[in-house]
């Protein structure tokens, strides 16, 4: 635990000061007692009960002070702190191969019903914007603090959006060109950003993954995959007016190595449910945070509660408050 304002638990040597006081004062108090040699007179002086209740109060008072000299000097400890400002750009791969079945209803659905429950738990100040990839990649929304224009977006799309193709490379390019378009706060600075990638195969065509990655990491941008699919999906086509089954294997090895070379996270998930889980993960990390957090409330509410059975066992032992 840290302390906000150190040089006040100097305080706490005057507490020190008072227990030497009080064990003082009662040495002096037993002398005194012993120079009666009748009996009543040292009964009056010095009436008999428990030793230890006669200290109770005492004990319980200086612990009290011990928590409010601890409160003064402001105590404070690491916690997560939800960030005022974050710049995330969805890129959600919409290439044939996201009709598979192998994630209910397919990856497709999945894959936008979780996006549209992620942005709603955004804060509020957070800039959010879309990206869509196959072979081609282009920006569906710019970042914006408007939730609501990315979650219509989200909702609008189908299966006539679906492509040929997959480049993550591009995609990663795409969503840095949308970043680079958030304008700096009030202080001047960049908010924190990063790229929320879903995909579930490797690149076909150019842009190369090591381009992304290079671009990324030139920006200090993060890229978090998800990896959703099984290695047994399969969609059908139609080619040449011949019905085709063609396997469309997730490859989620490719995405967690794309993640780790640019300080992302990767995931992989195989229903709607945990795609769900992953974003509310990748949220958090995002959302928040360590910042210390002044917590000298609670040493206040600890210090009162000893000065409350400070007077309560004083009355209850000695009919008298201290």
């Amino acid at each position: 635990m840290d302390f906000l304002a150190q040089n006040r638990l100097w305080l706490l040597a005057l507490v020190a000061l008072l227990a030497v006081g009080y064990i003082f004062a009662q040495t002096r108090r037993h002398q005194y007692a012993l120079r009666f040699t009748s009996s009543e007179l040292l009964d009056s002086v010095a009436p008999r009960r428990p030793a230890w209740r006669r200290h109770v109060p005492a004990a319980l008072f200086l612990a009290g002070m011990t928590a409010f000299v601890v409160s003064f000097a402001q105590p404070a400890r690491v916690e997560e702190v939800p960030r005022e400002r974050a710049t995330v750009v969805i890129a959600i791969d919409v290439s044939l191969s996201m009709m598979s079945t192998d994630v209910s209803p397919d990856r497709f659905t999945s894959a936008v019903d979780a996006a549209v429950e992620f942005s709603s738990e955004l804060p509020e100040r957070f800039n959010l914007g879309l990206v869509l990839f196959d072979g081609r990649s282009a920006i569906r929304i710019p970042p914006t603090q408007n939730h609501t224009q990315v979650t219509q977006a989200l909702e609008s799309l189908d299966e006539a959006d679906l492509g040929e193709g997959t480049s993550l490379g591009g995609a990663i390019l795409t969503s840095l060109d949308a970043l680079a378009s958030v304008p700096p706060d009030e202080t001047g600075s960049v908010p924190p950003a990063r790229i929320v990638l879903l995909s579930d195969g490797t690149s076909t065509v150019p842009p190369s993954d090591d381009e992304g990655v290079a671009a990324a990491n030139e920006a200090e941008v993060p890229v978090s995959t998800i990896a959703f699919g099984t290695v047994n999906g399969v969609i059908t086509l139609d080619i040449e007016g011949v019905s085709q089954t063609i396997p469309v294997p997730v490859d989620a090895q490719n995405l967690a190595t794309l993640a780790e070379r640019t300080g992302g996270a990767a995931f992989s998930a195989a229903s709607g449910d945990e795609l769900r889980d992953v974003y509310a993960d990748i949220g958090s990390a995002i959302g928040f945070e360590e910042d210390l957090v002044e917590v000298s409330w609670w040493f206040t509410g600890i210090g009162l509660v000893f000065l409350m059975l400070t007077a309560v066992t004083s009355l209850l032992w000695f009919s008298r408050l201290p």
